[in-house]
């Protein structure tokens, strides 16, 4: 019956870590992702070891130097597959292995392989140290998981269940080397037959872990990623309702400025700059455009911080103010004159007229800007024989 169980188990293990080899090959090819590749790697040395263990049973070599080479092949292959389990976690928690460390990795594991292939005389010792290895490595790869709470929950528990098996398939080897193997039928025969079977529930929730790990770091990104694209898209609208000569707001935030001051009120003031096509024609576009950064400048260092400044067209700007007072108004428009009655370096004297408007809570924005630029026009006809 022993013999039945273990061909069965053999046969679905095989079958199983086949499975989950072609999965992983899938996975990587569509994922294109580096942190997978110690995984596939890993289940392909698994793959392999057991290819190594069937094909030993099937030919069964007489040849020593065979059996010796088929214990490298397995050993090499097995340990590099537990190894690799573990090594690959440190791509999920920002401290990725380098090239180095698996050359080094590899070439111990190859010498390792070689010295227990020719150290031991039978199977059985050969499966002693191989199984002792697997579970002092997945027991250190537990513990280590263990530093991550339940960010690694389901690979711990494999690593666990695997540790677990090696301890009993360790005791098992042991009873063949020192004591009386186990009699037919018992519990513990049972056991080591169909110990294939149980591999394969720890092998399944190991790769289980590992593709919830890398779905996991996928969500983690597309998180990210979509908090900097929120942002950038906040930023991108900034920009948009900003004008990029003077850095005020642009025409298209006004909307938005008079939906904030309408609930409580606010003086509108429309500026223009007079003269400003002749600083153009005389000085060029350069002192023209210095010329509209300066005046912007002077607004907003004139009001207050919570008033709105929007460069509303060309030589035209518009000041949203929280105060309604008419005196407080009238010394921030006597501020601005004050700032650009004077040349600054190659920018000429500024002069402007300003109309205002009350908005008055629920009021309509629309006929307040109205008001505001009529107001305008008459204070720069009225200021046109005014002397420069």
């Amino acid at each position: 019956m022993e013999l039945l169980l273990w061909r069965w188990s053999t046969i679905a293990q095989t079958t199983s870590n086949l499975i989950i080899a072609v999965f992983f090959i899938a996975l990587a090819m569509s994922l294109r992702r580096r942190e997978l590749n110690a995984w596939l790697a890993a289940w392909l040395f698994n793959l392999g070891a057991l290819g190594v263990t069937i094909a030993y049973w099937i030919f069964r070599p007489e040849l020593s130097w065979i059996r010796t080479l088929a214990g490298i092949g397995y050993t090499f292959c097995k340990t590099m597959f537990v190894l690799l389990l573990i090594v690959g976690v440190s791509h999920f928690v920002g401290r990725p292995a380098k090239r180095s460390t698996y050359v080094r990795m590899t070439l111990a594991t190859a010498l390792f392989a070689v010295v227990v292939a020719y150290a031991s005389q039978t199977l059985q010792q050969l499966g002693l140290i191989q199984e002792s290895v697997i579970a002092l490595s997945f027991g250190a790869g537990t513990i280590y998981l263990l530093r991550y709470g339940g960010r690694f929950g389901w690979v711990t528990a494999g690593f666990t269940l695997r540790t677990t098996l090696s301890l009993v398939s360790v005791y098992t080897y042991g009873l063949h080397i020192w004591s009386t193997p186990p009699s037919a039928g018992s519990a513990l025969s049972v056991l080591v037959a169909a110990h294939s079977s149980f591999d394969t529930a720890a092998e399944w929730i190991i790769a289980l872990g590992c593709l919830l790990t890398s779905y996991r770091l996928i969500q983690h990104e597309l998180t990210a990623s979509n908090n900097e694209l929120r942002v950038a898209q906040k930023q991108m609208q900034q920009l948009l309702k900003r004008d990029h000569l003077t850095g005020v707001f642009n025409r298209r935030a006004l909307p938005a400025m008079f939906d904030e001051a309408r609930g409580s009120g606010a003086t509108v003031l429309f500026f223009d700059l007079d003269d400003f096509k002749k600083i153009n024609d005389v000085k060029g576009h350069h002192t023209g455009d210095a010329s509209l950064t300066r005046f912007a400048r002077a607004l907003q260092e004139s009001f207050r911080t919570g008033d709105r400044v929007i460069r509303y067209a060309g030589d035209e700007f518009v000041v949203v103010a929280q105060d309604m007072d008419p005196a407080a108004i009238e010394e921030r428009i006597r501020s601005v004159r004050e700032k650009v009655r004077q040349a600054d370096a190659d920018i000429p004297a500024l002069r402007f007229s300003v109309g205002r408007a009350q908005l008055h809570p629920d009021g309509d924005p629309e006929v307040a800007l109205r008001e505001a630029d009529q107001a305008m026009y008459h204070a720069k006809a009225a200021r046109r024989s005014e002397p420069l």
